[in-house]
C-alpha cells in the first residue's frame, strides 16, 4: 500500500528545527558593531566596537515546533559563570511581544499570513526579561540554512545604554546563518529617538556581526554545573515572565533601563539555589511584584 505524502512544507519544518539545534554547543564568540550610514546633520560616527566571549548554548526545551536555547558565559581564566541571554523559537507562533515604549513590551496577535511557514524567535535578557522578537522563514541553499526576521523593535543593548542617551530604540532586522564552523548573527540596526507623541528621528544605521565558532579550547564544566543546579529555579522564573507575555497586554518594568534592580535579586536567589538552599515561590513572586506590572499601567513617578 502506498504511503500518504507528507504534509506540504513538513520537510522544511524539520530542516529548520535541525538548523536551530545546530546553534547549541561550545563557542568562541566575537562581536563587531559599526555605525555605517549617518542620518542627522552634524552627527559624528561613533567608534566601532569589538569584544568577545566564551559561550556555551544549552538546549532547555526541544519539540518539533518549539526550541529554547540558553546561553551561558564562562571566563577561561577564572571559570566564572554568567547566565547570558536566551532565545526561544516557535513555529507559526500565535503571538509575540514587541518593544513599544521605554521599559514596556506589549503582546500582539500574529495573523496567519505573518506566520504561515515562519518561525518566531524571541530573545530574553539575562534575567529572562523580554528583549525583542522577530518572525521569518528559514531558507536553505545546499547545506546552508538562513533565517531572516521581519523588521521589529528592540531596546538599546547593554553596550550602548551605559554610554548613550541620544536615542532610545533600535529598529532591527536579524539574520541567523548556520555555517560549517558554527553560526553567525547579523544585525541590521537603525538607531532611533522615539518621542512620547509618536514622532521619531533616525540617528544612524549600524551593522552588527556576531560570529559563533565551535571550539573545545575552553572548559565549560562550570557552566554545565551551574545550569544543572539552577535550571529548576530559572524554569520557575520563566513561568512568571510567561504569565505576562503569553497574552495581552504585556508588561512594563519598574526599573532603570539597565534592569539591575531586578537582575541582582534573581541572580542572588539562583546563587542560593546553587549552594543547596531553598528559594520559595513567594520569594520569586516578591521580586516580580516589586518590579513588573502589566503594560499600560501609569508610569511611576
Amino acid at each position: 500500500m502506498a504511503t500518504e505524502p507528507a504534509p506540504a512544507g513538513a520537510s522544511d519544518v524539520a530542516r529548520a528545527h535541525d538548523a536551530i539545534l545546530k546553534m547549541q554547543g561550545e563557542h568562541i564568540v566575537s562581536f563587531a558593531f559599526d555605525e555605517t550610514v549617518l542620518l542627522q546633520p552634524g552627527y559624528e560616527r561613533h567608534p566601532a566596537k569589538r569584544s568577545g566571549a566564551d559561550e556555551v548554548v544549552i538546549v532547555v526545551e526541544d519539540s518539533p515546533t518549539r526550541i529554547v536555547l540558553q546561553h551561558i558565559l564562562v571566563s577561561p581564566k577564572s571559570g566564572h559563570v554568567t547566565k547570558h541571554w536566551r532565545q526561544d523559537w516557535q513555529y507559526e507562533a500565535p503571538s509575540r511581544f514587541e518593544f513599544s515604549a521605554d521599559q514596556t513590551w506589549t503582546v500582539r496577535a500574529l495573523s496567519p499570513e505573518e506566520t504561515a511557514g515562519a518561525w518566531t524567535q524571541c530573545v530574553y535578557e539575562v534575567s529572562d526579561a523580554p528583549r525583542y522578537c522577530g518572525t521569518g522563514k528559514w531558507e536553505f541553499e545546499g547545506d546552508v540554512a538562513t533565517w531572516t526576521s521581519d523588521t521589529g523593535w528592540r531596546p538599546l543593548p547593554r553596550r550602548e545604554y551605559t554610554q548613550r542617551s541620544d536615542y532610545n530604540a533600535l529598529e532591527v532586522v536579524n539574520r541567523h546563518t548556520i555555517v560549517p564552523a558554527g553560526w553567525t548573527h547579523e544585525q541590521f540596526n537603525t538607531k532611533i529617538r522615539r518621542s512620547a507623541d509618536g514622532s521619531q528621528a533616525e540617528i544612524a544605521r549600524e551593522f552588527g556581526f556576531d560570529d559563533y565558532i565551535r571550539s573545545s579550547d575552553t572548559d565549560f564544566t562550570p557552566a554545565y554545573d551551574y545550569w544543572k543546579a539552577t535550571a529548576g529555579y530559572w524554569a520557575r522564573v520563566r513561568q512568571r515572565w510567561a504569565a505576562f507575555l503569553s497574552q495581552p497586554p504585556g508588561l512594563r518594568l519598574k526599573t532603570e533601563v539597565d534592569g539591575m534592580a531586578m537582575i541582582m535579586p534573581l541572580f542572588e536567589q539562583a546563587a542560593a539555589v546553587q549552594e543547596g538552599k531553598e528559594v520559595a515561590d513567594a520569594e520569586i513572586d516578591a521580586v516580580f511584584a516589586q518590579f513588573v506590572e502589566p503594560a499600560g499601567t501609569a508610569a511611576a513617578e
